[in-house]
């Protein structure tokens, strides 16, 4: 091996003859992400009158593999503010040093004023929507929760395509299925926000859990969850456990596996 300072590591060239440098693929084709790999499933918010509850279990799984159990899919940002990610673990965790570097550098400023939530939805909205339009999107749907200038509760959603949306529940991934609709039960439209309490939200969320749990293949029995108030800020809790499970509806399920008509 060349030992010189210039070229550690190398083969030497008198003895091996010229590198060759067409191993690194130099010349080749930028290539981008057509796929994610590992990824995280659904991530549920719901609005209550002081504040917001999101909930995102702690799965990451590759391809149908149940590969990773302890990836923690909720991230503070601030004081008022948290964001729940879904999709590719990798850009997930882009995402997350991209936020810690706007947090740093936030908390230096002179400014003397803090990002709320609002603020970093359209920052993560306008992050998404460029990497869009460079056709190299970062394969997550985002949810961002927490309170806005007034500290009023605030709950909105960003897609892979830079697409915004905002409503008293969200849910991505299988859960937009499966989860809307009971959250809805709960809280149908803005108007609905002041009459639910902290307890009713927490519990609309652990039972929607529960039935993702139950329906969702890439999804698992242990959970994080975190509620966003002004007096209490950010709570997270991030080993939370599904109780109560129930898998006698299973017995009518027909279709599957060796069963008598």
């Amino acid at each position: 091996m060349n030992h010189l300072p210039q070229a550690w590591g190398r083969p030497r060239d008198d003895v091996y003859g010229t590198y060759d440098h067409s191993y690194l693929q130099s010349s080749g084709p930028k290539q981008h992400t057509q796929s994610p790999i590992v990824t995280g499933t659904s991530v549920l918010a719901v609005k209550f009158k002081d504040g917001v509850v999101i909930a995102a279990d702690n799965l990451a799984s590759y391809g149908s593999l149940a590969r990773f159990t302890d990836v923690k899919r909720l991230r503070p940002f601030n004081s008022t503010t948290i964001i729940g990610v879904g999709g590719d673990v990798s850009d997930m965790q882009y995402l997350d040093r991209m936020l810690n570097s706007l947090d740093i550098s936030e908390n230096y400023g002179s400014s003397g004023h803090a990002l709320n939530a609002k603020n970093l939805h359209t920052y993560l909205a306008k992050v998404m929507y460029k990497r869009r339009s460079d056709v190299n999107p970062l394969w997550n749907a985002i949810l961002v929760a927490g309170l806005d200038g007034d500290d009023k509760p605030f709950l909105s959603s960003v897609d892979l395509l830079g697409t915004t949306f905002s409503s008293p529940t969200l849910a991505t991934g299988y859960g937009s299925h499966l989860a809307q609709p009971l959250l809805r039960k709960l809280v149908e439209d803005e108007d609905k926000v002041k009459d639910v309490t902290r307890e009713a939200a927490v519990e609309a969320i652990k039972q929607a859990m529960k039935v993702l749990f139950y329906r969702d293949a890439r999804s698992m029995d242990k959970y994080s969850l975190a509620v966003v108030t002004k007096a209490g800020g950010v709570e997270l809790k991030e080993d939370e456990q599904l109780e109560g499970q129930s898998w006698a509806f299973a017995e009518t399920i027909r279709g599957y596996g060796t069963q008598v008509v």
